[in-house]
């Protein structure tokens, strides 16, 4: 099974002050290069990078690694830069290439936004886990509140790409078509950062 990883790093950061695809830790290492490892450790073939909103300096953050999507109608919220990850996991959206890689389609995608840097790659590994025991839709949850990341089979990327709508990601979608839960609070606290 081949999986790949999308980190939604499209949107523009009002709370937060500024796109969160800029955002660094305070080591000064770019949230968007953890996201990536984080799935690349978590047992990703590829990581996909989401790029909206200045788009072109969080795509100049990007490790070699990961190759980089622009969600060109990221204004319209959550839902564009998820639709435009599927897309380009399954082959059909232009990215910047990285050579030797196998660029889709692929089996399944593990979603992570960019505003959960303290993510750790034992969480990609769970859900990831119950996905090759024959979960399509496996969401991970913290004290039992839905969190990140959220793994979707392949036979729910069309399906899951027309029930988007506006700035909601995929939970309705999950709900609806009996997504499996897995509690991973034992591994972090699931916390993504809103606020500097």
């Amino acid at each position: 099974m081949r999986i790949c990883g999308i980190v939604l790093a499209a949107g523009a950061g009002i709370r937060y002050g500024s796109p969160k695809g800029l955002a660094r830790t305070a080591d000064g290492e770019p949230w968007v290069a953890r996201a990536a490892r984080t799935l690349r450790d978590g047992g990703c073939d590829e990581v996909l990078v989401v790029v909206g909103a200045r788009g072109a300096e969080v795509a100049a953050l990007v490790p070699a690694d990961a190759r980089v999507v622009e969600a060109a109608d990221w204004a319209a919220g959550l839902s564009a830069s998820l639709r435009a990850g599927l897309r380009a996991a399954q082959g059909s959206a232009s990215a910047d290439p990285v050579p030797g890689a196998d660029h889709g389609p692929f089996d399944a995608v593990i979603v992570l936004p960019v505003d959960t840097p303290d993510a750790p790659a034992s969480v990609v590994h769970r859900v990831i886990a119950m996905l090759y025991r024959g979960a399509p839709l496996v969401q991970a949850v913290y004290g039992g509140v839905p969190g990140h990341p959220v793994t979707i089979a392949h036979s729910h990327f069309a399906a899951l790409s027309e029930a988007l709508h506006g700035d909601r990601g995929a939970r309705p979608y999950l709900v609806t078509h009996g997504v499996v839960e897995v509690e991973c609070g034992d591994l972090w606290s699931g916390d993504d950062i809103d606020y500097r």
